[in-house]
């Protein structure tokens, strides 16, 4: 094996440097679907090449290296792998199995426990609106998903948005936008790098559901003015944190300015967002035309995540001819 070996465990790094970008240029459906289909690409890839390096250890184990009729002194000489780096990858390689084992775990059984909730919810449509005094909304997860909205988020929204508000959860419910975060955070706990990636699948969906709410409505600003006093009345009046109705759909961080005027929208619009949090970017994005679809920045990150692929391809190979051989018979120590 040669130093390609490394390169799936490199682009992750280039991977989470380009999320942000990526979610503020393209469509948020487009981004959604490239961010975590390559966070799952490359956390596989990167898991397969910590698992090659761990084959690299075992191999020059002579009990192992009987089992599989090989010589250890022909792969010793053949592998370019040092055994402390092999056995580093093979610690690496048990934490991440464990990290994505019981991630896998964690977020399977609050899915379900969620679909449970949402069954137990009066009445049979997919909106449920509750009497809590505390402004709320949220999708849950299920079999159909259900919206529940609180009587504290109707008061702080004007018809108009509440109307966005409804919008933007039936868009959660029906594109199951949940499946994306859910499988983003699983390559993220596989491999740490890609955190930020999986960070930026959260706000993906929810700009995906802010486009489609600002569609049905055909309201840019009123989107964007319902998304900042959603958010505002939110953290006005934080839901008990021990009720069993906890959001997992978050609306995300407060801004801290009176969204509804002309000035405020503005202001927003002008303003650099290099270190905003998820709604300043939300409220920016719905006061520009949607964007629109480049070709050169998916084929750029389609590119990096292939050949990260091709990478943990070839140094398969290149092990799999240098297994077959150390087991040509009559090699030293076989």
């Amino acid at each position: 094996m040669h130093l390609a070996i490394y390169v799936p465990l490199v682009i992750p790094v280039l991977a989470a440097l380009a999320a942000r970008p990526l979610a503020d240029r393209l469509p948020p459906a487009a981004a959604t679907w490239l961010l975590t289909a390559s966070a799952l690409a490359l956390a596989l890839a990167s898991g397969a090449v910590l698992g090659l390096l761990v084959f690299s250890a075992l191999a020059r184990i002579p009990f192992v290296a009987a089992i599989g009729k090989m010589s250890v002194a022909v792969f010793s000489r053949g592998d370019t792998i040092s055994l402390p780096v092999a056995i580093t990858a093979g610690a690496l390689f048990a934490a991440a199995a464990a990290a994505a084992c019981l991630a896998l775990w964690r977020r399977g059984a609050a899915i379900v426990a969620a679909g449970r909730q949402a069954r137990r919810l009066p009445g049979a449509g997919q909106v449920v609106v509750t009497g809590d005094d505390a402004a709320d909304a949220y999708t849950l997860p299920g079999w159909p998903c259900r919206v529940v909205i609180t009587q504290g988020m109707l008061r702080a929204l004007s018809g108009p948005e509440r109307g966005v508000l409804l919008a933007h959860e039936r868009s959660h419910a029906t594109g199951s936008h949940y499946l994306f975060t859910s499988a983003a955070r699983l390559a993220a706990a596989a491999n740490p790098i890609l955190r930020p990636v999986a960070a930026q699948v959260g706000y993906t969906v929810e700009r995906w559901a802010d486009e489609r709410a600002a569609a049905a409505t055909g309201d840019r600003p009123l989107t964007a003015r319902a998304v900042a006093r959603a958010a505002l009345a939110t953290s006005a009046a934080p839901p008990d944190p021990d009720s069993r109705a906890a959001p997992l759909t978050a609306l995300g961080i407060v801004i801290a300015a009176d969204h509804g005027t002309y000035e405020a929208r503005h202001r927003f619009a002008r303003a650099g967002l290099r270190g905003a949090g998820p709604v300043p970017r939300r409220v920016a994005a719905l006061l520009r035309p949607p964007p629109r679809t480049s070709l050169l920045l998916v084929g750029a990150a389609v590119a990096l995540v292939a050949f990260s692929g091709l990478a943990a391809l070839d140094a398969a190979v290149s092990l799999h001819a240098l297994v077959e051989l150390a087991q040509v018979p009559g090699a030293p120590g076989s």
